[in-house]
């Protein structure tokens, strides 16, 4: 049965309201994961266009600060870590963790200082493995940092995988709220093509805090629902439990806006299923085979959407031709911007938006490029890296060392020896080669 775009779907939704806004700044955003964080570097990021810099001092509690020097604007994430404080690398003035300046090199040892040169920080913390931020001027909640209790839980595995793309949140969002298109732009890889279907899609509430939805096949009516959620301003989270068998998990998808060009998002998936094989394998071997694939297999297609939708400069109410059966939630969430996202620095919604369009089109090899996007900021893929081309390297000497004394040599044994070591090293090094373009260049399908 052919089912034909429903645009009564935008009707059966929540109208904008006025004078609703989600306030944006006193709440939690996500930097980084706990294990991601260099040791002795700073850590550089950005919300809403805001450059900032996280570090530990000696006793290993974090900072986050404004990433500009407070005498004459320079970046403090191009400076060090000295003795837990953080140093501009252009006159060398220090800030602890509080934003207080400790020292100017430049400053008479009698003088006082300079009761401005302090720079603005903010409050973060530790929770479940992710370093969080809270941007407003009100005092911190923790109890509003949207973590999963689930993953407190015994027997709970969790994988975790970060990436920047180069696309705002909103898109990730709609994205990733989306289950009708996993089976497409995915198949092959955590979906099926021939699974492709129309789907039970319910929001069940909607409000300032987000929105809470459920979906499932039609072809099986009466498997379990499973629960999507989106609660503001930056998680999505797929949910399912097994009561018969005891079996929970779900992927927990957070996401920070760097800019209008570009959002990080960290992926979690967690449970109490997973296979042994899955327990042990290392952190940076899931990455390159399994979990870049999944986010590079439509990532130049939203970044494509984006470029068409800011061409054709209409609202999406008037771009789109969404399904009930596909686009519901999709639908939902840009129509919640509508209503709560008007004090969002930008946004876009179903009918309106705000300062939205980008002043650049990123060209495809930035758009896939995994080495600056996932490899440098994960510290797990960032290591095997190194040693990867550091092996490598360790290797064509070898070989052009074993060659040369097969040349040389006279000896009846060194010669077979040292040819057969050679080519052995030369081997090792192209699949060391090969293993290093496993962190650089991203997946495409053609």
């Amino acid at each position: 049965m052919a089912i034909a775009p429903d645009k009564a779907i935008a009707e059966t939704l929540p109208t904008p309201a006025k004078h609703q806004e989600f306030d944006w700044q006193n709440c939690w955003y996500p930097i980084a994961f706990t294990q991601d964080l260099p040791q002795d570097l700073p850590y550089r990021f950005s919300l809403y266009n805001e450059p900032l810099v996280l570090f530990r001092n000696q006793e290993g509690k974090l900072g986050c600060l404004t990433d500009r020097c407070s005498h004459r604007a320079a970046r403090l994430s191009d400076g060090q870590i000295i003795d837990g404080r953080i140093e501009c690398l252009y006159h060398g003035w220090q800030f602890g963790i509080d934003g207080q300046c400790l020292h100017i090199p430049q400053l008479p040892q009698d003088a006082k200082m300079p009761a401005n040169a302090c720079v603005k920080s903010l409050p973060v913390v530790e929770r479940q493995g992710i370093i969080w931020m809270w941007a407003g001027q009100e005092q911190p909640i923790e109890e509003l940092i949207p973590t999963i209790p689930e993953l407190d839980k015994p027997g709970v595995f969790c994988t975790d995988y970060i990436r920047d793309l180069p696309y705002d949140q909103t898109y990730f969002i709609e994205n990733v709220i989306d289950p009708a298109h996993v089976y497409i732009s995915h198949d092959g890889v955590v979906g099926k093509r021939e699974n492709a279907q129309p789907l039970d899609l319910e929001v069940l509430d909607s409000s300032l805090s987000g929105i809470r939805g459920r979906w499932r096949s039609t072809r099986q009516p009466h498997q379990p629902w499973s629960l999507l959620n989106f609660i503001a301003p930056n998680l999505v989270l797929y949910q399912s439990d097994n009561s018969n068998t005891g079996k929970f998990g779900g992927v927990v998808l957070y996401s920070l806006p760097l800019s209008k060009d570009r959002c990080r998002v960290f992926v979690r998936n967690y449970g109490n299923f997973f296979p042994w094989q899955m327990k042990l394998m290392p952190r940076w071997f899931d990455h390159i085979m399994i979990r870049n694939i999944i986010l590079e297999g439509d990532l130049q297609i939203v970044v494509e959407q984006k470029r068409q939708i800011e061409r054709l400069g209409k609202s999406l109410k008037e771009i789109y031709l969404p399904l009930k059966t596909s686009d519901t939630l999709v639908v939902e969430y840009r129509k919640w911007l509508d209503k709560f996202g008007q004090g969002l620095p930008f946004y876009q919604g179903y009918s309106s938006e705000k300062d939205f369009h980008s002043n650049e089109l990123q060209e495809n090899s930035l758009t896939l490029d995994r080495l600056s996007q996932h490899t440098q900021i994960c510290s797990s893929c960032n290591q095997a890296y190194r040693v990867t081309n550091f092996s490598k390297q360790i290797l064509i000497g070898l070989a052009i060392a074993l060659a040369a004394l097969a040349i040389l040599t006279d000896n009846s044994w060194v010669k077979p020896v040292a040819v057969a070591g050679g080519l052995l090293a030369v081997v090792l090094a192209f699949a060391a080669q090969k293993l290093k373009t496993k962190f650089e260049r991203a997946y495409t399908r053609h």
